[in-house]
């Protein structure tokens, strides 16, 4: 059965867009950790350009004041030449301070410093650290952010002598450049991944839902009276193959229980019918044993009679020796089915041929063909039609005329046979037993007419079946394949 008749998603569908969504979510989580370890890598980047902007600076500062002892008030005479040659070798701006905040020196106009003066809480914090303290913002004129450093410079004795302030800008936008030049690759590596990706889930979803799929349908048509369920031949070493294996361990299983059913089933019908033997054997020679014990008894030689008397005897015992021999003749006939010998043939025409030994009865034929080709034995297919035709003929009721009707169709490779009477019908609790070799619902029956019929419709691979009312009549109807 195709997928797309199940309802919801099919196999293939959902491997499909597991393969994609897989990727999808490969792909946007790939760009967002890219974007924030780009995004750290500026930051450390930032962090490590300021130290050695400051070490420099410092170290620059530190050997310019060194040379002599300085104090806060020698640091714009000490530091008049040597702040602008400082501050142009590592391109920035140098504002020292005294340690109460005041303005000292820089390489830049006074006019252009904003900060004149330093808060104490931060001159405060600068002694009491003794390091470097740094300061963030945000310029919105220049669109950057500002990173004040505020560090103490210390003469040769290494005592506190002013406090160096040099900002530091860097913009964000250098990180996310980086990033969007990163974000264009990966986004054409990541579509080629995607068209890839597509096709590699299409080809593996369809190779596997076309396994399944010919697995399911190899399991859909594994019965009972399939004679040689056929195992799958699955080469791949993948966990499809532990299903093949867990199936063809099954249709082994299968046949061996089949096997089994089979022998309990034979021995069954076996010792059935002995016992149906010995049961319509014993019926004739209790009369025949009767009719001679009391003849015997009677019997007078000088009776005027005893001619018509030993004759009367004689066909008693020829009717009964007939009844023998019918009952030995038919389960002889069932024990053993004649040799089949397939021919092809028109079964129209055939069963035609059949009815036309019943002529004496309201027998009407029907085909939705004018001919229908099939490979058979015409011995068994004239056993089958005679059998159900004259049930069909013992069912009638008493005082209705008999109307029978046998209707062929055929629908593809396969056959349809039914034969329809208006008779006293089955009840429905017989339906199970009727097909039983020692079940018979008529006086003088054998009980093995419609047992030889299911026998022989199962030589070719088909199936009996019926349906009844009581009153009303019954219709059996036969599935065969044309074999064609």
């Amino acid at each position: 059965m195709p997928f797309s008749k199940y309802k919801g998603y099919s196999l293939r569908k959902k491997v499909f867009w597991g393969f994609l969504i897989i990727c999808l979510l490969s792909i946007v989580s790939s760009s967002i950790v890219s974007f924030f370890i780009l995004r750290k890598n500026a930051t450390e980047q930032s962090r490590t350009d300021l130290q050695k902007k400051s070490e420099a600076l410092m170290s620059a500062l530190d050997y310019a004041v060194s040379h002599v002892q300085v104090s806060a008030q020698d640091l714009p005479t000490v530091l008049a030449n040597d702040i602008f040659e400082i501050a142009d070798i590592n391109n920035q701006d140098i504002i020292i301070y005294d340690l109460t905040g005041n303005f000292l020196i820089s390489n830049k106009d006074i006019n252009l410093i904003a900060e004149k003066r330093l808060s104490i809480p931060l001159v405060n914090e600068l002694l009491q650290k003794d390091g470097r303290v740094d300061v963030h913002t945000y310029d919105q004129t220049i669109d950057a952010n500002v990173t004040s450093s505020y560090t103490v410079l210390k003469n040769n004795m290494l005592q506190p002598i002013g406090i160096v302030f040099f900002p530091y800008y860097h913009n964000d936008s250098a990180y996310f450049s980086v990033f969007n030049k990163y974000l264009n690759y990966i986004l054409i590596v990541n579509l080629l991944i995607i068209l890839i990706a597509v096709w590699l889930s299409w080809i593996i979803s369809k190779n596997l839902t076309n396994a399944v799929t010919k697995f399911s349908e190899m399991i859909n048509r594994i019965t009972l009276f399939e004679d040689d369920p056929q195992p799958i031949r699955y080469y791949q070493n993948d966990e499809l193959n532990q299903l093949v294996k867990a199936y063809n361990k099954m249709i082994l299983q299968i046949k061996e229980q089949k096997e089994r059913l089979s022998f309990r089933e034979k021995e069954e019908a076996w010792r059935e019918m002995a016992k149906q033997v010995a049961h319509e054997v014993k019926n004739p020679l209790t009369p025949m044993k009767l009719t001679i014990q009391n003849f015997e008894r009677k019997f007078n030689p000088q009776d005027p009679d005893v001619y018509e008397k030993v004759k009367a005897l004689s066909n008693t015992l020829v009717d009964q020796i007939d009844l023998v021999a019918k009952v030995a003749n038919a389960f002889s006939q069932f024990a053993q089915l004649p040799e089949k010998n397939n021919e092809v043939f028109d079964i129209n025409k055939e069963i035609k041929i059949i009815l036309n030994v019943f002529s004496d009865q309201s027998i009407y034929f029907h085909s939705n063909k004018p001919e229908i080709m099939v490979e058979m034995d015409k011995i068994y297919l004239s056993r089958i039609i005679t059998n159900l035709v004259a049930n069909a003929r013992q069912a009638r009721v008493e005082g209705n005329e008999s109307i029978i009707n046998v209707d062929v169709e055929q629908r593809q490779k396969r056959i349809i046979i039914s034969v329809e009477d208006n008779g006293g019908g089955i009840a429905e609790e017989l339906y199970d037993r009727i097909f039983e070799p020692n079940f018979t619902s008529k006086s003088g029956g054998t009980g093995l007419g419609l047992t030889m019929v299911r026998k022989m419709v199962e030589e070719y691979q088909g199936e009996i079946s019926v349906k009844s009312e009581v009153g009303k009549g019954s219709t059996f109807t036969i599935y065969m394949p044309t074999n064609i």
